[in-house]
C-alpha cells in the first residue's frame, strides 16, 4: 500500500509534468523570454502560489485531521468550503476591480506602462484562485477516503488546455497569446474541478454535502470549537508548508528589477527543478502523511519511525541523483528542452546558470517535507511556521545581496541555501539524535558510491550528449 500509493502519486505528477513540459516547450518557442513571457508568469504566479500552498500540504495536513475527527462530518465539511469560498471570491472581486494596484504590488519593478498592460492578465489569471481552492477541497475528501489518482492526474488538464491556447494562437501577436493562455488557465481549472466532481459522485461522497446541507439548516450542531480547531492550525500551516513557494515567489518579485527575460529565466529553470521535487518529495510526503499522523496518534512511535526512515533513504538517493544530474547536465537540459524558436543560446545560457543554482537546494528542501510530517502529525504548526518564517528571512537577506554580483542566479542561490536552514531547524525539532538514528546506516556509503559512479559517467559523456544536441 505504501509503495502503491507512491506510484500512483508520482506516476500522476509525471503525467501532470510532461505536459507541463510540452506547455513550457511550445511557450519558450512562441515567446521566447521577453517582457510578453514576464507578464504572463507574473500574472500566472500569484494564483498558482496559492495552488502549490493548498495542494501541496497546508489545506489537506489541516482539514484532514479536523474533518476525521468531526462528529459532524457533512456540516463541518460545508461550512469550511462556504467561508473560504466567500473570502475568496471577495478576494477576486478586488484583485479585478483593482487590478493594476495588485499588479504593482507583485511586479513594482515593471514600468507603469508594462504594468498597465500586465494588469488585465492578473485579474483574469486570478479566477484560477477560486477554481483550484475548490479542486484541493474535493481532493483531500477523496485522500480521507484514499483516493488519491483524479488529483494526481488532473492537474494535466491545466497544462492540455495551456497547450491547446499556444496551438491555436501560434503566429499571432504576442499581447494576444498571452491573452489565449490567461483564459486557457481559467478553463484549466473548470476541468479539474470537473474531474473531482465526477470522482467525488463514484465514491458517493456527494451525499456528504446533502446531509451537511441540512444540518445546517437545522442549526443542530455547534461547529465552533471545531471551526476553531481547525483554523488555530491552518494559518500557520500555510507558512510552515510553503517556504519553497514564497521563495520562488520572491525570486519572481525581486527579478521584475533586472532585465527583461530575468522572470522567464527562474520561471523555466524553477520549473526543471519543481519535477523531481514534486515528482519525489511531494509524491512521498503526500502518500504517507496519513500513515505517519495515525502512528504517532495511536502513540506508536516506532512505526512512525520506521516509516520516516525508509522515505528519507528513497528520497535521499532520488534526490541526489537528480541533483548532480541537473548541475552537471544544467547547459544540457535547457538546450534539450527549450533553445528553439524565440528562445536563443543566450537565454540558455543564463537559464542554465540559474538551474544550477537551484539544484543547490532540491536534496534540503525534498528531505525536509518529509521531516515536517513529523510536526504536522503532532499538530506543531505553529513551530514549523516558525522555521519557515527564519528560513524566508535568510531567504530575502541574501537574496539582496547576491541579486547585483550574481543577477538571477543569485536569486536562486539565495533560494537554496534558506532550503539548507529550513532543513536543518526542522532536523532539529525532529530531535538530532533520531536524525543521526537514520543516517548511521550502511545504505549511506552506498549513496556516496552511488553519486561518485554518476559523476564520472555523466562527464564521460557529457560531450557526446553536447555534440547531440
Amino acid at each position: 500500500m505504501f509503495l502503491r500509493s507512491i506510484f500512483t502519486n508520482s506516476f500522476g505528477i509525471l503525467t501532470s509534468r510532461v505536459f507541463g513540459l510540452i506547455r513550457d516547450l511550445l511557450t519558450a518557442s512562441i515567446l521566447g523570454a521577453n517582457i510578453y513571457s514576464d507578464m504572463f508568469f507574473v500574472a500566472f504566479k500569484l494564483p498558482n502560489l496559492f495552488r502549490r500552498i493548498f495542494a501541496e500540504g497546508a489545506f489537506t495536513q489541516s482539514f484532514l485531521p479536523a474533518f476525521a475527527r468531526s462528529k459532524n462530518k457533512g456540516a463541518f465539511a460545508l461550512s469550511i468550503l462556504i467561508r473560504f469560498l466567500i473570502v475568496l471570491a471577495i478576494f477576486t472581486a478586488l484583485v479585478n476591480i483593482f487590478d493594476t494596484f495588485f499588479t504593482k504590488i507583485i511586479a513594482m519593478g515593471f514600468s507603469p506602462e508594462v504594468i498597465k498592460e500586465a494588469a488585465p492578465l492578473v485579474a483574469i489569471n486570478f479566477y484560477y484562485l477560486i477554481l483550484i481552492f475548490f479542486v484541493t477541497f474535493l481532493a483531500t475528501l477523496l485522500q480521507y477516503k484514499n483516493h488519491f489518482a483524479t488529483t494526481a492526474f488532473s492537474t494535466a488538464l491545466l497544462n492540455i488546455s495551456i497547450i491547446g491556447s499556444l496551438l491555436i494562437s501560434k503566429g499571432m501577436p504576442p499581447k494576444v497569446i498571452v491573452y489565449y493562455m490567461s483564459y486557457a488557465v481559467v478553463v484549466g481549472g473548470v476541468l479539474q474541478l470537473i474531474a473531482h466532481f465526477i470522482a467525488i459522485k463514484k465514491l458517493g461522497l456527494d451525499r456528504l454535502f446533502i446531509v451537511g446541507f441540512e444540518a445546517l439548516k437545522r442549526k443542530k450542531y455547534d461547529l465552533k470549537d471545531e471551526l476553531n480547531h481547525f483554523y488555530s492550525r491552518f494559518f500557520p500551516s500555510i507558512l510552515g508548508n510553503s517556504t519553497a513557494q514564497l521563495s520562488a515567489f520572491i525570486d519572481t518579485y525581486l527579478a521584475t528589477f533586472l532585465s527583461t527575460g530575468s522572470i522567464s529565466y527562474l520561471y523555466y529553470a524553477n520549473r526543471v527543478f519543481q519535477l523531481p521535487l514534486a515528482l519525489f518529495a511531494i509524491a512521498v510526503s503526500v502518500a504517507i502523511f496519513p500513515k505517519v499522523a495515525k502512528y504517532l496518534k495511536n502513540k506508536d512511535t516506532q512505526k512512525a519511525h520506521t516509516m520516516i526512515k525508509k522515505s528519507f533513504w528513497l528520497l535521499a538517493f532520488l534526490l541526489s541523483l537528480s541533483t548532480v544530474g541537473g548541475m552537471v547536465l544544467s547547459k544540457e537540459i535547457i538546450t534539450l528542452l527549450f533553445q528553439r524558436g524565440a528562445f536563443t543560446s543566450a537565454d540558455t545560457a543564463k537559464s542554465a546558470f540559474v538551474l544550477s543554482m537551484y539544484m543547490v537546494g532540491l536534496l534540503p528542501f525534498g528531505l525536509a517535507k518529509i521531516f515536517s510530517l513529523w510536526l504536522y502529525s503532532l499538530h506543531k504548526q505553529k513551530t514549523a511556521a516558525k522555521i519557515s518564517s527564519i528560513s524566508l528571512g535568510v531567504n530575502i537577506a541574501l537574496s539582496l545581496a547576491f541579486i547585483i554580483p550574481l543577477k538571477a542566479a543569485g536569486l536562486a542561490l539565495a533560494s537554496s541555501v534558506s532550503g539548507f536552514v529550513l532543513f536543518y531547524l526542522t532536523v532539529k525539532e525532529f530531535g538530532l539524535k533520531h536524525f543521526l538514528d537514520i543516517i548511521a546506516d550502511k545504505k549511506a556509503i552506498y549513496l556516496v558510491l552511488t553519486l561518485f559512479f554518476e559523476v564520472i559517467i555523466l562527464f564521460i559523456f557529457k560531450d557526446f550528449i553536447d555534440a547531440y544536441i
